[in-house]
């Protein structure tokens, strides 16, 4: 049974890298080359760009991984191999959450509407708040990626020296729920970010309703339309924000989680949906890319009826 449900899991990882990888590619090369055409691109794009280029990137970290945990798991007592690989797969899953947020974040301010100041201060400068979001970001990275440099060393000079292999192996655990707690508690700062951009946004469409219904005009105006968008894209990236945050406590609090590959492959299918699924969302609530994909799609079917036999 258990190989069964590996098997099974095995097939969701591929499809789901498969998938991510191909549509991330979509994203970043319509966008590139519009931006060749037209010899500029706007902030959404940029945003858009730079999460797809990410998302491959953490596509790709998270398939060494995988691979090397179940078929070289020696490779993992090497320290800079592994210093290598979780580096990379923290930068990628960092700039995939934190760029998601900047997207919902630059959303919620070009489309809600309050008439405080601070709002309307920010709303002007909306670039300005998306870049410093993002550098910003940084400093949670950094904190990331020395604690993790800190834990390793500690581990790994725990299996230099003279001690007993389930002592060695028991301070790994250690460092590795370290680790994770950590990793947790710094997902949850963009997850609570999203979330307080989609509660703001249900504010603004409420207010929004209520006014256009005493000015007496139709509930499918613009405003409301425009709303409803930001909203659908919000919520996906909630739920699959969501889901990789539980993945994440999983893991956590699997006591034995390094021993169990079914477990692995559960978190890693759960956590991979995020930067596969969501591009799909992006594509599908973004004009410019959802029509790129029915002319993908047309061209592909016309193809697929030029190479078809004649019949006889």
């Amino acid at each position: 049974m258990d190989g069964i449900i590996q098997r099974t899991l095995i097939i969701i990882l591929i499809v789901e890298f498969i998938t991510g990888n191909v549509l991330n590619a979509f994203v970043a090369l319509v966008n590139c080359m519009d931006w060749a055409k037209r010899r500029k691109i706007s902030v959404v794009d940029q945003i858009l760009t730079a999460l797809a280029i990410s998302r491959i990137g953490l596509l790709w970290s998270v398939f060494t991984g995988i691979v090397i945990v179940v078929l070289y798991p020696s490779l993992l007592l090497v320290e800079n191999f592994m210093i290598m690989i979780h580096i990379t797969w923290t930068a990628t899953s960092h700039f995939t959450l934190w760029l998601a947020t900047c997207l919902s974040i630059f959303y919620f301010f070009k489309i809600a509407n309050f008439s405080n100041s601070l709002f309307l201060y920010l709303k002007w400068r909306v670039k300005r708040v998306v870049s410093m979001t993002l550098l910003m970001s940084l400093i949670p990275l950094c904190v990331n990626i020395f604690s993790w440099k800190t834990n390793n060393y500690i581990c790994f000079e725990g299996f230099k020296s003279n001690v007993s292999c389930s002592s060695s192996l028991n301070n790994f655990t250690k460092s590795y729920r370290f680790l994770l707690i950590l990793n947790t508690t710094l997902v949850s700062v963009p997850f609570t970010m999203c979330l307080t951009t989609f509660l703001l946004l249900i504010s603004s469409l409420w207010k929004h309703h209520k006014k256009i219904q005493h000015n007496a005009q139709g509930c499918r105006d613009a405003g409301t339309t425009a709303h409803v968008k930001a909203l659908r894209v919000i919520i996906a990236s909630l739920l699959l924000y969501f889901i990789f945050f539980l993945s994440q406590v999983v893991q956590l609090w699997s006591s034995v989680m390094l021993k169990k590959t079914l477990t692995i492959l559960s978190c890693q299918a759960a956590g991979v949906s995020f930067p596969s699924l969501h591009s799909c969302v992006l594509i599908l609530g973004n004009t410019k890319l959802r029509q790129a994909s029915l002319y993908v799609w047309w061209w592909l079917r016309c193809r697929a009826k030029d190479v078809e036999p004649s019949g006889p």
